[in-house]
């Protein structure tokens, strides 16, 4: 996770860590509450599907997306990796 960016988004993949960027600081919780709802709205999800199981004061996190199969998270990301490429 990249907290005080300018825009939230996914913004990479590096080896098989996906790298999202989120506007908020990392202070009380703030930084995780923007990681989750950007996830959710990226995977089409409610942010109760969305859940951080480990990392909760590191940048590095183990999140869960309920609801989801391999390949709709695989077409998700590569699709929000496409639209970051051609911007």
């Amino acid at each position: 996770m990249q907290p005080n960016s300018s825009r939230a988004g996914i913004v990479g993949l590096y080896g098989d860590v996906l790298k999202v960027a989120v506007t908020k600081p990392p202070d009380q919780g703030q930084a995780n509450e923007a990681l989750v709802e950007t996830l959710a709205e990226a995977f089409g999800l409610k942010k109760s599907q969305v859940t951080i199981r480990a990392g909760w004061t590191t940048r590095d996190k183990t999140i869960c997306l309920v609801g989801l199969k391999k390949d709709q998270v695989v077409r998700v990301v590569n699709d929000a990796l496409s639209k970051s490429d051609a911007e």
